[in-house]
């Protein structure tokens, strides 16, 4: 199973597909999913493990994308992880852009600055690629929250 842990609560991959998988994800403790592919829905995988499914389907299209789409996963990322023993998936078909920009989101509405959470997911997850247009994205979210952690210059 594509998953990487960048937190330890959080993991980012890519997408999970059959059952055989949802089961290795559910042995590994996950309790919840934030799933960014627009390609699949795994709440009916899901399902018979408890897994809680925020489906959250977004075009890797390399446009710009709504503050909502972030809102409505940093709400039920913040509602789970209030919950001491749950642990968190976010994914997506291959895990390079939307799951680890989602997870940027996350932790930047958690006190990380964009800097330190971009650095933590790409040590961990190699492949995750930032890209400029979804990293605006998230700028313009964390601005209309009243978040965005700007980093001073040395």
């Amino acid at each position: 199973m594509d998953m990487t842990w960048v937190t330890g609560r959080i993991a980012v991959g890519g997408g999970i597909w059959n059952a055989e998988n949802m089961a290795e994800v559910a042995r590994s403790g996950v309790t919840h999913i934030i799933d960014m592919q627009q390609e699949f829905d795994d709440t009916p995988l899901a399902d018979p493990f408890g897994i809680e499914v925020l489906w959250n389907p977004t075009e890797d299209d390399f446009q710009p994308k709504p503050p909502a789409l972030f809102q409505r996963g940093v709400d039920f990322a913040k509602r789970i992880l209030d919950e001491p023993e749950t642990k968190l998936f976010v994914h997506c078909a291959a895990g390079i852009h939307r799951a680890p920009t989602m997870a940027l989101a996350i932790l930047a509405s958690l006190s990380w600055t964009m800097q330190d959470a971009m650095l933590l997911i790409e040590r961990k997850r190699e492949m995750a690629d930032f890209a400029e247009v979804y990293v605006r994205s998230v700028e313009r979210f964390l601005e209309q929250q009243g978040k965005l952690q700007r980093v001073k210059p040395r």
